[in-house]
Formats: structure tokens, C-alpha cells, sequence
């Protein structure tokens, strides 16, 4: 197609030209229905389906991600420091990172904490949620990448520097050390959290992997 559209434009005759161009659509045309008649489909009908399927998938993820933040929100659970919170919404986070990669996962992170933030929290949950994520975000990639640590090995990361960046955090604001006494407490909160959802995410990508879904 390319090449008749050249030779148009270096001065071929025009007939000839839009002669030739016809040929080549019919062709594609032809070529199309023979793919739709035997079951196949073109390669970009199958990236539009792939991608449909993707921003489908990212909108359940971002909705459970949100789910989770307002059940956390529910626990009446307090670290000490206001805004903290466990980072069960991380769930969500480790299936898009092993589903799809670090960009959807990061844009999912960032997306789940400021909306979660605003709906059912206030600016200190948006400013520890954020400082937590972002810090569990980037150890989790770390370690998924060196490829020697299994999906509960990531997700307990994840867990541990999410309360170590809201611990930062705090730190950082109140202007005092004290804050520290808790983090003996948020790292095996870390733990614990992490571990649960280490084992949640690996049944999920099991079951994924099983019946081909993602």
C-alpha cells in the first residue's frame, strides 16, 4: 500500500495509481474475511480486544483496591500516630504488579491512595497512605526484579516499608523521635499484613494461571 501511495505521489499515471489502490484494500478486504471465516483475527482487532480487556481488568483492580481502603478504614485499629494504617489495599497493588507490570501497578498505587484519601479519609491518611505506598511500591519491584524472592517474599516487603515510610513520615512531621517507639509494633504489623497478602495474591495468581484469566 505504502509503495502505490509512493509512486502516486512521484507522478504516476493517476488511473493506473487509484487502480493499484483499489487491488490492495480489496486485498486487505479479502484477507480480513478469510481470517473472520476460519476463526482467526487480524493482529490490531486482537490488540483492541487485549486492551479493552486490560482498562477492564484495571477498573475491578482500582475498585477493590478502594473496597479495602474503606474496610481499613472501618478497623478500629490505632498505631499512635493518626492516618496510619495497615495497607490492606496493597492486595491489589502485588496482582497488577505481577499481572501486567510496574507502571500499571505504580499508576494503581497512586490512583487507590489519593481516591481512597479523599472519600473515606482525611490529608494526613493521604499524606502517610502515599508515603507508605510509594516507599513498599519500590521495594517490591526491587525484589521482584533480582527474581529470588516468590510473590510472599515481595508482598512482606511491601508490608514492612509501607509502615516504615508512614513511620518516616511521621517523624518527619510531628518533629519528634518518639514517633520510633511504634515501629517494633508496625514491622510485625508489616509482617503479618504482608504474609496475608503474600498468601491471598498467590492463590489468586494460581487460580489466574489455571483457568487463563488476566
Amino acid at each position: 500500500m505504502l509503495w502505490h501511495i509512493r509512486m502516486c505521489l512521484q507522478g504516476t499515471d493517476a488511473v493506473a495509481c487509484r487502480a493499484r489502490l483499489q487491488e490492495s484494500a480489496e486485498a486487505d478486504a479479502a484477507v480480513r474475511r478469510a481470517c473472520l471465516q476460519i476463526g482467526a483475527q487480524p493482529a490490531e482487532d486482537i490488540m483492541q480486544q487485549e486492551n479493552r480487556r486490560k482498562t477492564a481488568y484495571m477498573g475491578v483492580l482500582l475498585s477493590f483496591a478502594l473496597i479495602l481502603s474503606y474496610v481499613e478504614s472501618l478497623i478500629p485499629f490505632f498505631f499512635g500516630v493518626p492516618g496510619m494504617k495497615l495497607g490492606l489495599a496493597n492486595l491489589a497493588v502485588v496482582i497488577t504488579l505481577y499481572w501486567y507490570g510496574w507502571r500499571e501497578a505504580f499508576a494503581l498505587n497512586v490512583m487507590r491512595v489519593l481516591l481512597a484519601g479523599f472519600l473515606f479519609g482525611n490529608l494526613f491518611m493521604v499524606m502517610y497512605s502515599l508515603a507508605g505506598a510509594v516507599c513498599s511500591f519500590f521495594m517490591m519491584c526491587i525484589l521482584k526484579k533480582t527474581g529470588r524472592f516468590g510473590i510472599m517474599g515481595v508482598s512482606i516487603s511491601g508490608g514492612v516499608f509501607h509502615n516504615a515510610g508512614q513511620i518516616a513520615t511521621a517523624v518527619f512531621v510531628t518533629k519528634t523521635a518518639g514517633v520510633f517507639y511504634y515501629l517494633p509494633a508496625l514491622m510485625i504489623a508489616g509482617v503479618a499484613a504482608g504474609g496475608l497478602i503474600g498468601v491471598i495474591a498467590a492463590q489468586v495468581m494460581r487460580y489466574t494461571q489455571k483457568h487463563n484469566i488476566n
